[in-house]
């Protein structure tokens, strides 16, 4: 007999959400396409990797992640019970759809911006309202108040586009929300300042951070949900009993206490993000003023498909999209001063 896979309907019409390529280990090539930091985690992560202790991988980890949340609230200044601990703030997204969405309810964000929030709307069947950015990339903050989702999600630095929301627009944004706000910080620690504040002024604001960008451990997979406990509670209730291995507890937590190691390196990205910047711009590239560790580009005469595809031949992977808004642009990750003079020597040929 022949047996019949039945997805709900909207998984069945969902395409899923699309990662950057990820070459083979060992690969000749430049990455500079997925906002991966390009200098290497803190040496007191590596000590604490080295000496793991195989007691700990027998037994199941810490379900509430106490000591990765302790060194992160220690960092954030709010109490540990004001911080949740994630297999990356991907799953807190995930846990926020399963919580807030499902048919009937509405998910609103500014458009362009991460994709993955499309995916997660389509996953719960809900409702989206995309509100779009104007070509400066401002907050539509009356577009999203009027849309009074149940949850709302504004990616700040915004990616693809780098641009930060500013504080006192969220603040009003917040203020005008009956839905739960949702500000998802995952490159701030490569910007000028944050919305952290605004958790502590309101009950249905949470901010998300990872470790997987300025702390260099994307291949880690640790975030964090920062928000009062009457909103986490909900979400404690449907998380994953051990959502967080055992190993990314102690690593994350060794990550979280050398934050001089996590902002030289982020002081050198964001050099190196204005020399690259500069040159870009010399080689008629339009650009948005980056505050995240990767720049969004308008090239000066080609199409922008080919340029990736070009530079792609040339083993220099950068980001692209073939969605309205960003068809004619490309995403550079900051890379190394050597692997950005690579990618710049490659532009060159291509269009100068």
């Amino acid at each position: 007999m022949r047996m019949m896979i039945n997805f709900r309907d909207n998984v069945k019409k969902m395409a899923g959400y699309v990662p950057g390529e990820q070459p083979p280990p060992g690969s000749k090539v430049v990455k500079l396409n997925t906002n991966e930091n390009p200098y290497p985690p803190s040496p007191e992560v590596m000590k604490v990797l080295h000496g793991f202790e195989g007691e700990w991988l027998r037994r199941y980890p810490d379900p509430m992640a106490l000591v990765a949340r302790e060194a992160a609230a220690k960092v954030f200044g709010v109490p540990a019970d004001w911080v949740m601990a994630a297999n990356g703030s991907d799953e807190m997204l995930a846990l926020l759809a399963r919580a807030f969405l499902e048919r009937g309810r509405k998910i609103a964000y500014p458009m362009p911006t991460y994709s993955l929030y499309i995916t997660l709307a389509e996953m719960q069947d809900a409702s989206a309202v995309e509100v779009g950015y104007d070509e400066d990339y401002n907050l539509p903050v009356e577009g999203l108040i009027a849309a009074q989702a149940d949850l709302t999600f504004v990616c700040s630095p915004n990616n693809p586009s780098s641009t930060v929301a500013p504080v006192g627009d969220l603040d009003r944004l917040a203020a005008g929300l009956k839905g739960v706000l949702v500000v998802d910080e995952a490159y701030t620690d490569f910007a000028d300042g944050n919305a952290l504040g605004l958790v502590s002024k309101y009950e249905n604001v949470m901010i998300l951070r990872t470790l997987s960008k300025a702390y260099s451990l994307a291949g880690l997979r640790v975030g964090f949900g920062v928000a009062q406990p009457g909103l986490l509670e909900g979400l404690i209730k449907i998380k994953d009993s051990y959502n967080v291995d055992a190993v990314a507890l102690r690593l994350a937590a060794a990550a979280m206490k050398d934050q001089a190691w996590m902002k030289a390196n982020a002081g050198r990205i964001k050099d190196s993000r204005a020399k690259l910047a500069a040159e870009l711009r010399k080689m008629g590239f339009t650009l948005w003023p980056s505050q995240a560790n990767f720049i969004l580009a308008r090239p000066p005469k080609c199409d922008a498909r080919y340029l990736y595809l070009e530079l792609r031949d040339r083993g220099v992977l950068v980001r692209y999209w073939d969605r309205p808004r960003l068809d004619d642009k490309i995403r550079i990750t900051v890379g190394t001063e050597e692997e950005n003079a690579v990618l710049l020597d490659a532009l060159k040929q291509l269009i100068l």
